[in-house]
This record gives C-alpha cells, structure tokens and sequence, in this order.
C-alpha cells in the first residue's frame, strides 16, 4: 500500500480531453505524477476511450511524463455476457499494470487521476481499483457542469481535435474539426436540437489534444476522414511533435 503523503500519482491517460484535463489539472496541484497508463482496447468498450490512443505516447513525451502501455487482447469482451461483465474484465490488466506500478515507484502508487465526467459505471469501478490498490482517486471533471469544463479548458489554452463522431446531428464536417468558441456554441445548440453532450459523454465524440499549457510541443497531424453514413472516424497517416 502506498504512502499517500510520499508516493507517486498515476494519470489514466488516453490522450482525449478529459484524461489530460485530470492530468493538467493534477500537475497544476503539485500532485507528483510519475507515469500515465494508456490501455488500447482493441474493439468498442464500455471503459476507455479507444480512438487514436497510439498517439497517447507522442503526447505523453510533450508532457515529458513516461507512458505505460497495457495492451490486454479483447479484455474479456467476447466472454462477457452483459455490460457489466466486460467492464469488470476490461478493469483486470489495468488494475494489474498499476498494481506493479505500485510495486515498482518509490513509496508505491499514492493515487490516480481519472477523466470520468458523468459515467458512474466507468467511475465506480476505478474507484473501486483505488480501494484494494490503497491510491486516492483525484477525478477534477466527475460530475461538473459540461459546458464549465468545456469552457475551462479553453480558457486554459487547450487545444482539441474531434478524432471521432458517433451521434445524430454531428456529420463528416466534425471529424478534424478543433472546439474552440465556435465549435462550442455549435455543440450547445446541436445539444439544444439532438441532444448531443457537450463533452460528447458517452462515446458521442472523441477527442485528441494536440497542445495545451501542460505539453512542451504541440502534435501535429496529416489524416484521412473515414465515414459510413452516420458515424467516422479521423485515419492519422501521420503525427509529429512540431
């Protein structure tokens, strides 16, 4: 168990907005984050962000943090018989790789850092993993107003590209796109017509962040718009730290 006044934080860390705003926020409270875990679930999951997390790592180096990468197969999907099932089996390696974390920074793994706005099922879980591992849990985003976090995060220099759109009212034009003010005045009236969350909770959209007060240089990008109708995503042919 570590020692929650000496040990090391660890940053869930996808490379979405969410997960680096729980993170910028962290390193802006002085927390000592030592690693950030990025999982690449292989097909759609109920737990993580699964979208361009290979660029997870160029993002961990403009952060100039060290990234671990679990990469657990389907996690159990296939084998599970109900939601609840596949979140418990997708939990298992990344509360194995923190578990070793645990065993391997000095004084141990003293909390985590999550970007869970509003899902009670990914956040129970995770809170659950801090409980057995001894960690405190900092999660900055769980239950705040959207639109505030939307807004902060611009305020904070966040730059942030739509990697992903998998709701009614958000067409091919969104994929690439950046939010900032306009594109945040578009999702609340598109939340206002369809419904659509502001942050996207729910897999609605999915984001990178490409620069931000917390990362040394931006990444910049070359990608192909990939649509089917109602849903797409962004295909990187190419990123880079400029």
């Amino acid at each position: 168990m570590a020692d929650t006044a000496d040990g090391a934080w660890v940053a869930l860390f996808s490379g979405g907005k969410d997960s680096s705003w729980a993170l910028y926020r962290a390193l802006e409270r002085g927390l000592p984050v030592e690693r950030l875990v990025t999982v690449h679930p292989e097909e759609d999951s109920y737990m993580y962000h699964v979208p361009a997390t290979d660029l997870a790592e160029l993002a961990a180096e403009s952060v100039g943090v060290p990234l671990v990468d679990v990469r657990p197969g389907d996690m159990g999907a296939a084998d599970a018989a109900e939601s609840g099932a596949q979140g418990d089996a997708e939990l298992e390696p990344l509360e194995a790789a923190v578990a070793e974390l645990d065993d391997e920074l000095p004084g141990g793994v003293a909390g985590v850092t999550a970007g869970a706005v509003e899902s009670e099922y990914q956040t129970s879980r995770i809170e659950g993993m801090c409980e057995r591992l001894g960690a405190e849990l900092f999660a900055p985003l769980w239950q705040r107003d959207p639109e505030a976090l939307a807004e902060a995060m611009l305020d904070a220099g966040f730059e942030i590209t739509v990697v992903r759109v998998a709701a009614y009212g958000l067409d091919e034009s969104w994929l690439g796109r950046t939010i900032d003010r306009d594109a945040l005045a578009d999702l609340r009236s598109l939340n206002e017509e369809y419904g659509v969350h502001v942050l996207g909770e729910g897999g609605e959209f999915e984001t990178l962040v490409t620069d931000g007060p917390h990362m040394d240089r931006p990444i910049e990008l070359d990608y192909e718009r990939e649509w089917n109708g109602s849903r797409g995503t962004l295909r990187v042919t190419d990123a880079r730290l400029g």
